[in-house]
């Protein structure tokens, strides 16, 4: 009799090894230093575990080749993660057997090629404050091509003295909107992104984004300071408030929408004044705006650096790719809808977006309480349904724990973005199954 209980122990201990052998897969690619177009070779590879709390399950060295392997076992989601240079790139760990090729840059502290590409400064007022969101999108075209990046001085920016901070995030090129914490700069009101400038990707720059407040009394004059050269420097007002330009200001007022009042500075370069007072209040008619997008219909417009937006009629083809880009969690929300929205079966393509479009707006009910929230119109081809989805939650999985791991994140905030997070990916991987 315990022959055969040992027997069947046996067998039972048998089928689970193999079951855990079946599910372990080997995870292999090159890591190309785009820099020199070189195999990087030397770079630390390291797969994260999603479900783990982001622990690293297996870590390698990439060989003179620029090739790793990495075993992966379980059929949760996974990043592979390359340091090169203090910078860090990561994919989502593939799966099928598609190689895990990763492009990296050599990293400096300043690069040549680094300009704004549109700095768009929207102003609201209500209960006595003005409340401001400014989104600044960043080129990085340095050839050879390299990732700016200096822990010591960051991609600054410059608040009114009396600005009072409310959030801020930041997006590379070919990521999502992440919540970070500003350092101080060089002198009151100054801050500094701590977050790598990397080359564009195609059409795609970095992003930069910020809200605040400021006490308001029916008017104020606000002094805008770049600290890199701009090709366009917007300020966008309900149709209610006041604009008037200081002196030395080259403001244009361009039809952009019917809903807001645009002003427009082109060309501008640091120590310019771009001074300008509101006064009134009024605050953005975001409904009436998402229903034009939603009802627009159409043919694409030109390339890119075609100036800041479309002409005012010009019908928007692009309206059901559109997702907005919320603050924190409900940022991922909102991409994940429009993830679903983009979703055609049997279809498959990579996500492109347009140029910089600063005409839309989510609708107030979406937007959080004390926050102006912000857009910029995207295009994609279909994605592959809910593989891309998974993509996206991975990869802000992987930017809530590296927010976590350098402090720059509360334990609330941390707790509760990584519970809404755990949900989501559950789900997306239950409907994948």
């Amino acid at each position: 009799m315990r022959s055969i209980k040992a027997t069947v122990n046996s067998a039972v201990l048998c089928f689970l090894f193999s079951g855990a052998l079946a599910s372990a897969v080997t995870i292999s690619g090159t890591v190309t230093d785009k820099t020199t177009n070189t195999p990087s070779a030397g770079d630390k590879v390291e797969l994260v575990d999603v479900q783990a709390g982001m622990a690293v399950v297996a870590s390698t060295t990439t060989n003179a080749k620029g090739k790793y392997s990495l075993n992966k076992t379980g059929a949760g989601p996974a990043l592979v993660r390359v340091t090169h240079q203090g910078g860090q790139y990561f994919i989502a760990a593939p799966e099928g057997g598609e190689p895990g090729d990763i492009p990296v840059y050599d990293v400096a502290a300043h690069v040549d090629g680094v300009s704004i590409e549109a700095d768009v400064i929207e102003v609201e007022t209500a209960n006595g404050q003005a409340q401001v969101t400014e989104r600044i999108f960043v080129h990085n075209t340095a050839q050879p091509a390299h990732t700016q990046y200096n822990p010591d001085h960051g991609f600054e920016v410059v608040l009114p003295a009396d600005a009072v901070l409310d959030g801020a995030q930041a997006r590379r090129p070919t990521g999502l909107p992440t919540q970070v914490t500003l350092k101080p700069g060089n002198g009151n009101g100054h801050f500094q992104f701590d977050f790598p400038i990397q080359p564009d990707e195609a059409e795609k720059d970095t992003l930069f984004q910020l809200g605040y407040h400021v006490a308001y009394s029916g008017t104020y004059t606000f002094h805008p300071q770049i600290q890199l050269p701009a090709d366009n420097v917007a300020v966008l007002l309900p149709l209610s408030i006041k604009f008037k330009a200081e002196s030395g200001a080259a403001y244009q007022s361009v039809q952009q929408d019917p809903g807001i009042q645009t002003q427009l500075a082109k060309n501008v370069t640091p120590g310019k004044p771009l001074d300008f007072t509101i006064s009134g209040t009024g605050s953005m008619p975001r409904e009436q705006q998402q229903a034009q997008g939603q009802q627009s219909q159409g043919a694409p417009s030109g390339g890119p650096g075609g100036g800041i937006g479309e002409p005012i009629n010009t019908p928007d083809p692009l309206s059901k790719y559109k997702w907005w880009m919320l603050g924190g969690i409900g940022l991922l929300l909102a991409a994940v809808a429009g993830f679903l929205l983009r979703k055609s079966p049997g279809a498959a393509g990579a996500v492109h977006e347009a140029p910089v479009d600063i005409t839309v707006r989510p609708a107030r009910a979406a937007r959080p309480a004390g926050q102006v929230q912000q857009v910029r119109t995207a295009a994609a081809a279909p994605a592959t349904g809910s593989t891309g989805l998974l993509d996206v939650l991975k990869e802000e999985m992987f930017a809530l724990e590296s927010q976590k791991a350098s402090g720059t994140i509360s334990d609330a905030d941390y707790s509760e973005q990584k519970a809404a997070l755990a949900t989501m990916l559950k789900r997306a991987l239950k409907n994948k199954a």
